[in-house]
């Protein structure tokens, strides 16, 4: 096979935009490579190394985790179809805790297999084969984005979540729409407040269960789904016309990017 939420001052009067401390130049990141084929691995290590970045490479995706785990990363390139964890598993997985830029290589090509992709967490999605000079081009546009932001995964967590006309304040665990207050259950904000910190990105009705509830996730739907509705009367002005909270067919939930 060839080759974002913020912390703020103020509550929710303030812009939507991360603060963190981090590297200020791309050519100082971090990136981790994922492919099953290693060859593939070598070669995009090699291309991105005499671009000035620092490598690491996994061969699946429970390596990915581990290597995550335990290195500083700040962008990944990641495969679909590898053993033990495959790369849309290991999106969702990283997605539950890091805000880290990804980009998904792989050989399928359909529009839904790029959907998917980005449906699951991704920021990008490049075909195989590819150019190498517009893949090195499209890791340095997603580093720029990212360490504008600040958004450097040093462990530090918002305390304003924002996006159009929603801002959860989740120090004083306040919501407002359109700077109105807005009163939630305590599931109601857990489920918000998750949804709101991966703006873009799908959660399953279990995996919402299991965060929210702390219980083992079984014949679930109907409880989130539930929850949803409530919390979609809540903040949506058509609620059968959602601008935030947007149902996925067949895979979840997720708070749209505004």
């Amino acid at each position: 096979m060839p080759y974002n939420t913020t912390q703020a001052e103020g509550g929710c009067a303030v812009d939507n935009t991360a603060i963190y401390s981090g590297v200020a130049r791309t050519d100082k990141a971090r990136i981790l490579v994922v492919d099953d084929d290693r060859e593939i691995a070598m070669a995009v290590e090699k291309l991105l190394a005499r671009e000035g970045f620092d490598v690491i490479k996994a061969y699946d995706g429970m390596q990915a985790l581990e290597a995550l785990a335990a290195n500083q990363v700040h962008l990944i390139l990641l495969d679909i179809m590898m053993p033990k964890l495959d790369g849309l598993s290991a999106t969702m997985k990283i997605r539950e805790s890091r805000n880290i830029p990804i980009i998904i290589i792989s050989a399928k090509s359909e529009d839904s297999d790029k959907i998917l992709g980005l449906s699951m967490g991704a920021d990008d999605y490049v075909t195989k084969p590819f150019n190498p000079l517009e893949l090195v081009a499209r890791v340095k546009s997603q580093l720029r984005r990212y360490m504008h932001l600040g958004d450097i995964a040093n462990g530090q967590k918002s305390s304003v979540l924002r996006t159009g006309g929603l801002c959860l304040d989740t120090d004083a665990k306040q919501l407002t729409v359109d700077g109105e207050p807005v009163k939630l259950t305590a599931k109601e904000y857990k489920i918000l407040e998750l949804l709101m910190s991966k703006p873009g990105v799908v959660f399953s009705a279990e995996q919402i269960y299991e965060a929210v509830w702390k219980e083992v996730p079984y014949s679930v739907e109907n409880t989130v789904m539930v929850h949803i509705r409530r919390i979609r009367e809540k903040i949506e002005i058509n609620p059968k016309e959602p601008k935030y909270l947007k149902v996925v067919w067949g895979i979840g939930y997720k708070i749209e990017k505004i």
